[in-house]
């Protein structure tokens, strides 16, 4: 049966069960307040704020949310997205799973059969399986990739705004506001094998929740990223590997700049947040700068986040570690983190060196650490346990973050975030 898509008026609103924000407040027209973050910097980030009203959509379902779009045109529009909506859906709104995608005869066992590395060999995959797989993807990518063009607002409605198995890229675009609104599971349903990644082979996906590639001045607030439902935990192994499913929740990459997430919740995911996609990217410097704070990363594996080159300011952070942890902070190459007043909470097996990974870095300022309770210095101790076996990291970054709200004692942040971060709790 074929179902009615439409763009609900905003006068329905109240009726459908969406009610407006305390004292009529529209966070459609929100804009990011002065010295907030990176995202502040010079002429600040307002999205879709001065958009006009005929460029005021409120959407229900995905073909909604693509008219709304506009295929990421740079016409100033303000997006509210009203209950869930499913990017695996066709085009009469009836949801699609990964066997709608699988075309030219593509088959896992059969996948699977063709390139186990005992009979193929550490070769990148090729021939009619692969190249199937890479027509199913691209199937799918067609209806989960969702391009945000410059001068936008995505905001939820109420506090139960979800939008479920998309992947949001804020490609080459600027100025662009993203609110109030759980993004979950960007699922792909065809992994490739990558034989030589890591050294024992591993499975990529290809969907981040979020995605800024040479994207500048964005405000991510007030978030939820997470995979609820189908965690890789649950995923099989295949050729010694978790078969992932998920790629990263947030991702800042491709020369991306002048970014602000804040009040922003990760949870239950492996790779968490990359700034800088290689240590190659040279043309990053100078960029990635962003603004980390009143964020809870729960259960979050590692990329916590994880950076290169950029100068990225981390405080007033919550991190709740659960097993199988292997780090919060990642110091890439010539990154500069300047980390303040964090609280961490952890198990027992977990030690404060654990929290810190050098990926070929140098430098970590840091203070205000809180590791269950207790005050630490994360740099003094990474270097004391991997002395030997990884060059210390010095404390001097080479810069003092200047944009920033309000800091708070990591103890009196980790109770904030815990009560307000995340969808459906902008005060």
């Amino acid at each position: 049966m074929r179902r009615h898509r439409f763009i609900v008026p905003l006068a329905l609103l109240g009726l459908l069960g969406f009610p407006a924000h305390a004292e009529g407040r529209d966070l459609g027209r929100d804009t990011l307040p002065a010295g907030d973050g990176w995202a502040s910097h010079g002429t600040g980030t307002t999205g879709g704020a001065a958009a006009d009203d005929a460029q005021v959509f409120t959407v229900t379902d995905r073909a909604g949310l693509v008219r709304a779009l506009d295929g990421g045109s740079d016409t100033p529009k303000i997006i509210k997205i009203a209950g869930t909506i499913d990017a695996n859906t066709d085009d009469d709104g009836e949801h699609l799973d990964c066997a709608d995608y699988a075309t030219d005869g593509y088959d896992l066992k059969r996948y699977l059969a063709a390139y186990d590395p005992r009979t193929w060999g550490s070769a990148k995959p090729s021939g009619p399986q692969e190249q199937a797989r890479q027509a199913s993807a691209a199937r799918q990518a067609e209806r989960v990739e969702l391009a945000v063009g410059s001068h936008t607002t995505i905001v939820g409605l109420g506090e139960k705004a979800v939008l479920k198995g998309a992947s949001l890229q804020i490609k080459d675009a600027t100025n662009v506001i993203v609110r109030n609104l759980e993004l979950r599971d960007a699922y792909d349903c065809f992994p490739v094998w990558q034989p030589n990644s890591g050294g024992l082979g591993d499975w990529k996906a290809a969907y981040d929740n979020l995605w800024l590639r040479g994207a500048t001045h964005v405000w991510v607030d007030h978030v939820t990223f997470t995979d609820k439902g189908r965690p890789d935990s649950a995923e099989p192994t295949h050729f010694g590997r978790t078969y992932l499913r998920h790629d990263g929740l947030l991702d800042i990459t491709g020369g991306s700049d002048l970014v602000t997430v804040s009040w922003s919740r990760f949870a239950g995911h492996d790779k968490a947040m990359l700034i800088g996609n290689g240590d190659t990217a040279t043309g990053d410097r100078g960029k990635l700068r962003v603004t980390l704070h009143h964020n809870a990363f729960e259960s979050v594996v590692q990329r916590a986040p994880r950076v290169r080159f950029g100068q990225v300011h981390v405080y007033n952070n919550r991190y709740v570690v659960e097993d199988g942890h292997r780090y919060a902070i990642g110091v890439g190459t010539e990154s500069a983190l300047y980390v303040q007043n964090n609280a961490f909470t952890t198990p027992g097996h977990v030690e404060v060196a654990d929290l810190v990974k050098s990926w070929n870095g140098s430098a970590l300022h840091d203070e205000g650490t809180l590791f269950n309770g207790f005050p630490v210095d994360l740099r003094t101790t990474y270097n004391a346990y991997n002395s030997g076996s990884e060059r210390d990291l010095t404390a001097d970054v080479g810069w003092t973050p200047a944009l920033h709200t309000k800091i708070d004692s990591a103890a009196a942040a980790d109770r904030a975030v815990a009560r307000g971060a995340g969808a459906g709790r902008i005060p």
